[in-house]
């Protein structure tokens, strides 16, 4: 019989090392980048073996299953969201996510910073960016972007921490490279408009996913999106 707590075990020390080694190729300290654990398809009994394990940082697409899970998960963690949040999901979600990876919008942006006011938090934030200019994805065109960046400065409540993209499905890794380091170039060059302190802020760049997040962490990743390669080898119950 499968333990699935052993199988996650394997299957993070793995993917830490490969983390390791793509920061060794590019330079860079492996304390530089986090991982963020996916658990949109993993079982409950999966995602307690991975907290179990040490790993903190959860990542969930859909904020509803986030607030169930995070009443479920009682080890402190960190939730992450990081799919698509409509704008009547705010309220709920703030007071118990760490970061929002997908903020996609001017309008969102405006609901999360008025609804912080209100509840009186910080929220931290990450800007999406469109930069595959594929239909199906959310995000800020990259035009969009420059254009609200003054306005984006003059945010009371909300810690605008840096930018997220998902570059284009491909078997080859390497062909999300051109995204990845088109996100970090325009991270440097909006930090270059900013006031220290929110320079200083805006360090993050979420990207690469178990497909491609090698070739992310080399252009630049402080956070990657993981799941497939964290829970490989193991089947949800049949129903």
């Amino acid at each position: 019989m499968i333990d699935p707590g052993e199988v996650i075990s394997r299957n993070l020390t793995d993917v830490k090392r490969r983390m390791q080694a793509a920061c060794e190729r590019a330079g860079r300290s492996s304390a530089s980048v986090s991982l963020v654990a996916v658990t949109k398809y993993a079982e409950l009994d999966w995602v307690r073996a991975i907290v179990a394990l040490g790993m903190q940082e959860l990542g969930e697409n859909r904020p509803q299953q986030l607030l169930q899970r995070a009443d479920q998960i009682t080890a402190p963690v960190q939730w992450h969201l990081i799919g698509p949040l409509q704008r009547n999901k705010v309220r709920a979600l703030l007071p118990r996510v760490t970061l929002i990876h997908s903020v996609d919008s001017v309008r969102l942006l405006e609901a999360i910073e008025r609804i912080a006011g209100e509840l009186q938090l910080q929220p931290r934030v990450l800007l999406e960016v469109n930069l595959s200019q594929e239909e199906a994805k959310h995000g800020f065109s990259e035009a969009e972007l420059r254009d609200a960046w003054t306005s984006i400065q003059t945010l009371q409540h909300t810690q605008v921490m840096g930018l997220m993209t998902m570059a284009a499905y491909s078997e080859q890794a390497e062909e999300a490279r051109p995204v990845f380091s088109q996100l970090c170039r325009l991270k440097n060059e909006l930090s270059q408009q900013m006031p220290a302190a929110r320079a200083d802020q805006f360090r993050h760049l979420s990207m690469g996913m178990t497909g491609d997040f090698e070739v992310a962490i080399e252009e630049g990743a402080t956070l990657v999106r993981i799941g497939s390669a964290l829970w490989q080898g193991l089947e949800a119950p049949s129903e």
